[in-house]
């Protein structure tokens, strides 16, 4: 009988406590935390589109890339963490029988006392405040380094498309120039066997044309290299058919570095140092824990409730190693984040001086630079054929063309690289969110 008194009393005990008032206990919501996210979205698997545009290279990257999982699991991972920091401590049930099993009045269980108590740690030293302020923090940083991963991410997919176009322009370059060369071979061949040219021109011309058959299986290997390599960042072996489109993008946008996601990161994790230190001096805080309690005495029936106080005495251990070891972590985190803007500020200006630079080379080119290197090609070979020039100096204007048209290649890839940089500087974790 009164082992079923002591467990009912137990059982309202912790009623009570499960009812204390929000003074003493966290509200429903506080208690819960945030809902729990829902699962990440899964990896896409499958064949690459036969033919593929920048802005669907892009698409088919964040929607098949490994990493952007992950990162998007960590982010929930620090969401879960954030959840339990806002917990408080539960409550502890205590049952004590004394008294049993002695000698004389205490034989048996003639004298026993039974207490059932229920103690509660007041978490009001700022411990629970530090946590919940920690793993805010965490959160916020890991979110900025999905942002990072996301952004990283596309400047690889846009460097190595700006790859590919080059390696496509290459290639169609190289085949022109080995079509030249071979006609070239076979004019030359006409012109020894009337006597028109000694036979050391046409041996001239075979070897160019040599040349030019040499550059284009390069040219070829290199095209389906630069499509392998743009495939296996989406996790295929069969890379795309074609590459469809230029590289060019939209224009970049004013690039504040103090707005970068590495900047940002880099405050974020001091903002996690700080953090860290306010735990480690709350951990060094009083927390004492109170207690209330029934007791029953069976030799008299009678019951009294018992009150208990406990607060941890610290003589010894003020958690003053972990204190010191935290305010260092701050100084390293403050030192940590002038590096990442002092290298983020000169990776922005330097890719914005590749971006005039490229600019500058491109319109050159596409202006008067290859419009002249054509027309003087033209002109060389109408020259040859009519027997007013050389073989040689028609070479030189094939090479001279050739070269132009090369280094116009060679630019465009300069400046789509550049622009690669300054969108990757420019991302903000407001993009990122939109794609969550």
């Amino acid at each position: 009988m009164h082992r079923k008194t002591a467990a009912a009393t137990a059982a309202a005990l912790v009623a009570a406590f499960a009812a204390a008032p929000a003074a003493a206990q966290a509200t429903t919501s506080e208690m819960a935390g945030p809902p729990a996210p829902s699962m990440a979205p899964s990896v896409r698997t499958g064949p690459l589109p036969a033919k593929l545009t920048l802005s669907k290279a892009l698409e088919e990257a964040e929607a098949r890339s490994p990493a952007l999982a992950a990162a998007r699991a960590e982010v929930d991972a620090a969401r879960g963490r954030l959840r339990q920091a806002k917990f408080r401590f539960n409550p502890v049930l205590n049952v004590e029988v004394e008294n049993f099993a002695g000698t004389g009045p205490y034989s048996g269980f003639n004298g026993t006392e039974t207490t059932v108590s229920v103690n509660q740690r007041l978490d009001i030293g700022g411990r629970r405040k530090a946590r919940m302020t920690l793993a805010e923090a965490e959160l916020a940083a890991q979110e900025y380094r999905f942002a990072i991963a996301r952004a990283d991410l596309g400047q690889q997919v846009r460097n190595l498309f700006a790859l590919g176009v080059s390696a496509r322009d290459n290639l169609a370059l190289a085949r022109e120039n080995e079509a030249r060369a071979r006609e070239l071979t076979r004019i030359a061949r006409e012109l020894v066997d009337a006597g028109k040219e000694p036979p050391l021109r046409g041996l001239r011309a075979e070897a160019a044309l040599a040349q030019a058959t040499a550059a284009l299986r390069t040219a070829e290997a290199d095209e389906v290299t630069a499509r392998r390599s743009l495939a296996a960042i989406f996790g295929v072996d069969i890379p795309p058919t074609e590459l469809v489109g230029g590289d060019m993008l939209p224009p970049p946008r004013s690039v504040d570095a103090m707005a970068t996601l590495d900047v940002r990161l880099a405050e974020a994790e001091r903002v996690i140092a700080e953090a860290q230190l306010r735990q480690a001096r709350a951990e060094g805080r009083l927390d004492p824990s109170v207690g209330v309690g029934v007791r029953q005495l069976r030799e008299t029936g009678d019951r009294a409730l018992i009150a208990s106080l406990s607060v941890p005495l610290p003589v010894f251990d003020r958690n003053q190693g972990n204190v010191a070891a935290a305010r260092s972590g701050t100084q390293a985190a403050e030192a940590r984040r002038n590096n990442v803007l002092a290298n983020t500020q000169a990776q922005i200006a330097n890719a914005r001086s590749v971006l005039a630079a490229a600019e500058a080379r491109v319109t050159a080119l596409e202006g008067s630079g290859i419009g002249q290197a054509r027309e003087a090609l033209r002109l060389a070979q109408l020259s040859y054929r009519a027997g007013k020039s050389s073989l040689l100096e028609l070479l030189d204007a094939q090479q001279a063309y050739a070269s132009t048209q090369a280094e116009l290649i060679a630019a465009r890839r300069a400046r789509a690289e550049a622009q690669a940089t300054l969108e990757r500087q420019a991302a903000t974790a407001n993009d990122v969110e939109t794609s969550q």
